[in-house]
C-alpha cells in the first residue's frame, strides 16, 4: 500500500492510500481532529479537497500514470491526451500552463512524489508519505520551530481542534444585526484566544472550512455576514456601512469570555475592504491584518473610477442583488446587449426582472458627495497603524484599493506594514499565464500561508520570529520574470522620467496601420502640434476582457485594437537596453473638445519584435473631473484642458528589441459605460459624437511621468 498525504496550509487533513485493486480516502473530521473511516475515493468524498483548493485528487489520481509515462527521458514540455500542457522548471517540477489553479508535479526519476497547488492565500500539498520535507510542507517549520508532531504522520506545529460555539447576533450601534458564527480551538489548557474575524457579504458558511487552518494554530476564528447578506440584518449598500460595523464587531468580540482581546483580520477583495474599513475606525483590538487585493474608494477604484462608471462591476453586482449570493447571475451570452441599455437604472430591471436598490443608490449621486465619502477608509482613517500584510497583483481589477492602501501606509514605522506584489490578477497567486500571456516560471509562490502566519504568530501572540525585519516590499518584474525585494514603495531604486507624446503628421486611417504612429520620447519636442481622433459612443473601442470572467485589468493583445481611428499611439524607439518601469505612471494630457464632456483613457503596453502589444497598465478619468471628483468643470470648444490620468501598477522590464507605447482613447468597452458626450456623461440617452484634439510640444507638451528603475 502507498500512502498520500494532503496538507493544507501545512495541516494534514486527508490520507489517500493506494491498495491493491482501490484507491480509498481518509478525511480529518475538523472537530475531534480525528481520522474519519475510510472510503472510496469518488466525486463525493473528493468533494471537500475541491472546496479548499479549487482541484481535484480524483482526476490526479487518474491522470497520474499518464503524467509519468509523458515524463519518461525528461522532456522540456509535454502534452496529455486531455490537451492538458506542463512544462518543466529546473529538472525537478512540471508546471501546468494554461489553466488557473494549475498543478505542479514534484518528481524523482520521472515518478511524481508531490503535487503542490497554490491559490490567493494558501498551498495545498498532496505528497507521498516521507517525502514531506521535499516539499514547501518543510516551510511551516519556520513558523512552528521545535513544534514538529514526529509521530505516525509529519505534521509540523499544532493542529487543534475545531468548536464551533454557535451563531451570534452582533448588535449595531444603529440597530442592526450581524450574523456571527463563532469558532475555537479545542485547546485543553487555554480558554482565551486571539482571533481571526472574516466580515463577507458571500455567505458566512461559504468556504468556512478555508478558515479552519487558523483554529487548528490555536486562534479563534469568526466569520459574519455583512448588514443585509444573508442571515444579516439591514439594508445592502455595499462598503456603506463598513466602517462602524467592523468598529462594534471587533468590540463585541473584544468582550467574550473566549477573547483575549486580541484580534486579527484575513480576506480578500470585498473581505480585503472591510478590514481597512474597521483599521479606520481606530478600533483598539485589531492588531493586524490579511489584507488580499483589496477594495478601495469609489472614484479611484470601483465603481467610479476616474468618475466614470464601471461597466465590468455589472457581473459581480448582478451576482449580489439577492439577498444570498448567486454566482450563475454572472455568466450571461448576451452582455453586449445588457450593456446597451439605458438609461442605466433600467438594466435590472430588464436583463434581471426587478430592480437593484443599491445600483439605483450608486446613479443618484453622480459626483463625490457625502455618500460615497461615507465609505472612503482611507479619507476617514484615524487612530495608528494597524500592522498590516498587503497582498496583490499588477491585474488585480481592486488594484487601486491597493495603491490607496501602499498610500495610507508609506509613512508607517519599519515592520509594521510588508506588501507582496505579483503578476497576478484578481483571484491571486494562480496562474502562470493569463490571457495567452506568459508570467514565467517562478510566478507563482509557495509561501503565502506561510507568511500570513507567520505576521498573526507575531503580531498577536509575540512570538519573535523576524517577520517585522524582513524586507518591506516583495514584488515581481514581468520580462524579467523574477522575484525583487525593496524597503519603500515606489521603490527606493525607481526614478521619474518625463517621456513627451509627440504627434505623427500621418493621419488616424483605421485601416489596420497604428493611428497616428506618433513617439514616445525622453526629448520634448522641438515643435508642436495636434493629433485629433473623434470618438462615437455607438461604436465604442473595446476593453478586452471577458465580461463572464469577472477580471477586470487582464493582460491581453491590443494590437489589432490599436488600429481603431479612435486610438492615438505613441511609441518609443526600439530599445537596445533593459529598461524596467516599476510602480503606476501618471499621464498629463493636454486636449481640446467640441463636446462638454468625455472620457480619457490611457493604456501602458509592451510591445515586441513581431509588434505584439501586451496592455500592462491602464488608467481612466472623466475629463469633467479633471480638478475635482466633487465640482464637475464641463469643457467649451475651442479650449485646451489639461487632464491628469492616473493608471495601475507595473514591474515590467523591456526587453532589448522591444518598445514601450502609451495609448489614448476615449472609450474602453466593458471596462466603463461609454461617456455620451454631454453633461449627462455616461447616463444619457441623447448622445453626441465628440471631435478630440491631442496637444503636443510647446507650451501645451502632453506626457506621461514613468518611475524607471536604475
Amino acid at each position: 500500500m502507498t500512502q498520500w498525504n494532503f496538507y493544507f496550509s501545512g495541516v494534514l487533513c486527508g490520507r489517500f492510500l493506494e491498495e491493491e485493486s482501490s484507491l480509498m480516502v481518509e478525511r480529518l473530521d475538523e472537530k475531534t481532529a480525528r481520522w474519519l473511516p475510510k472510503a472510496p475515493l469518488n466525486q463525493e468524498t473528493d468533494a471537500f479537497f475541491r472546496t479548499l483548493c479549487n482541484r481535484s485528487m480524483l482526476s490526479f489520481f487518474r491522470c497520474r500514470e499518464e503524467y509519468q509515462q509523458l515524463m519518461l527521458n525528461g522532456p522540456e514540455r509535454f502534452v496529455t491526451s486531455e490537451g492538458q500542457r506542463f512544462q518543466a522548471r529546473r529538472g525537478e517540477v512540471y508546471f501546468q500552463r494554461d489553466v488557473k489553479f494549475p498543478l505542479d508535479l514534484f518528481h524523482q526519476d520521472g515518478v511524481i512524489f508531490a503535487v503542490v497547488m497554490s491559490g490567493r492565500d494558501y498551498t495545498a500539498v498532496l505528497v507521498k508519505k516521507g517525502m514531506e520535507r521535499r516539499t514547501p510542507v518543510v516551510l511551516w517549520e519556520k513558523v512552528f520551530p521545535g513544534l514538529l508532531e514526529e509521530g505516525e504522520d509529519y505534521q509540523p506545529g499544532p493542529r487543534f481542534p475545531v468548536r464551533m460555539l454557535g451563531t451570534f447576533q452582533v448588535p449595531t450601534r444603529d440597530g442592526e444585526q450581524l450574523a456571527t458564527d463563532v469558532y475555537l480551538p479545542a485547546d485543553p489548557i487555554r480558554t482565551r484566544f486571539p482571533s481571526v474575524l472574516v466580515r463577507t457579504p458571500y455567505g458566512k458558511g461559504k468556504g468556512a472550512e478555508g478558515y479552519f487552518r487558523f483554529l487548528h494554530r490555536g486562534y479563534a476564528v469568526i466569520i459574519q455576514d455583512v448588514r443585509g447578506r444573508e442571515d444579516s440584518t439591514g439594508e445592502w449598500q455595499p462598503e456603506y456601512h463598513e466602517i462602524e460595523d467592523g468598529d462594534d464587531t471587533l468590540n463585541w468580540m473584544a468582550e467574550q469570555e473566549w477573547s483575549d482581546g486580541q484580534a486579527a483580520m484575513t480576506g480578500g477583495s470585498y473581505l480585503g475592504y472591510v478590514q481597512w474599513a474597521a483599521a479606520a475606525s481606530g478600533n483598539p483590538h485589531l492588531k493586524a491584518m490579511l489584507s488580499s487585493v483589496c477594495a478601495g474608494s469609489a472614484f479611484v477604484d470601483i465603481p467610479r473610477r476616474g468618475g466614470c462608471f464601471n461597466a465590468g462591476m455589472l457581473a459581480w453586482a448582478f451576482a449580489m442583488t439577492e439577498q444570498r449570493m448567486r454566482p450563475d447571475l454572472m455568466v450571461r451570452d448576451d452582455w453586449d446587449q445588457v450593456l446597451n441599455i439605458r438609461p442605466l437604472k433600467d438594466i435590472p430591471v430588464k436583463a434581471l426582472g426587478h430592480e437593484v436598490p443599491f445600483l439605483s443608490n450608486w446613479l443618484k449621486h453622480r459626483d463625490l458627495d457625502e455618500f460615497w465619502k461615507m465609505s472612503n477608509w482611507q479619507k476617514r482613517y484615524q487612530g495608528g497603524p494597524v500592522p498590516a500584510l498587503i497582498m496583490s497583483g499588477w491585474f488585480d481589477d481592486n488594484g487601486m484599493g491597493t495603491t490607496e492602501a501602499l498610500e495610507l501606509v508609506k509613512n508607517w514605522p519599519k515592520g509594521s506594514w510588508k506588501a507582496i506584489l505579483g503578476p497576478w490578477m484578481h483571484s491571486g497567486n494562480a496562474n502562470y499565464d493569463l490571457h495567452g500571456v506568459w508570467l514565467g516560471e517562478d510566478a507563482l509562490r509557495y509561501d503565502m500561508d506561510v507568511q500570513c502566519m507567520l505576521w498573526l504568530e507575531h503580531f498577536l501572540k509575540g512570538v519573535d520570529n523576524g517577520i517585522e525585519k524582513t524586507p518591506t516590499v516583495e514584488y515581481y518584474t514581468l520580462g524579467d520574470n523574477r522575484w525583487k525585494t525593496a524597503e519603500t514603495w515606489p521603490v527606493e531604486s525607481s526614478k521619474v522620467h518625463t517621456y513627451y507624446l509627440q504627434g505623427s503628421s500621418a493621419p488616424a486611417s483605421g485601416t489596420g496601420e497604428v493611428c497616428g504612429a506618433g513617439l514616445l520620447t525622453c526629448e520634448k519636442p522641438g515643435n508642436s502640434g495636434v493629433e485629433t481622433y473623434v470618438y462615437d459612443p455607438e461604436n465604442p473601442a473595446t476593453h478586452i476582457v471577458d465580461m463572464s470572467e469577472n477580471e477586470l485589468e487582464v493582460p491581453e493583445d491590443y494590437t489589432q485594437e490599436e488600429t481603431r481611428g479612435d486610438i492615438l499611439s505613441f511609441t518609443s524607439p526600439v530599445l537596445t537596453a533593459p529598461l524596467t518601469v516599476t510602480g503606476e505612471l501618471r499621464a498629463t494630457l493636454y486636449v481640446s473638445c467640441d463636446c462638454p464632456d468625455t472620457d480619457f483613457v490611457v493604456r501602458l503596453t509592451d510591445v515586441d519584435e513581431t509588434g505584439r502589444s501586451v496592455k500592462l497598465a491602464d488608467g481612466v478619468i472623466g475629463a469633467k473631473y479633471r480638478n475635482s471628483f466633487e465640482q464637475p468643470e464641463y469643457m467649451e470648444a475651442g479650449k485646451v484642458y489639461k487632464i491628469p490620468v492616473r493608471t495601475t501598477k507595473i514591474s515590467n522590464t523591456f526587453l532589448p528589441g522591444h518598445r514601450m507605447r502609451l495609448t489614448v482613447t476615449s472609450s474602453a468597452k466593458n471596462f466603463i459605460f461609454p461617456n455620451s458626450n454631454t453633461e449627462l456623461g455616461f447616463d444619457s440617452q441623447t448622445i453626441r459624437k465628440a471631435a478630440i484634439a491631442l496637444h503636443w510640444g510647446g507650451e501645451n507638451a502632453s506626457c506621461v511621468e514613468i518611475p524607471v528603475e536604475e
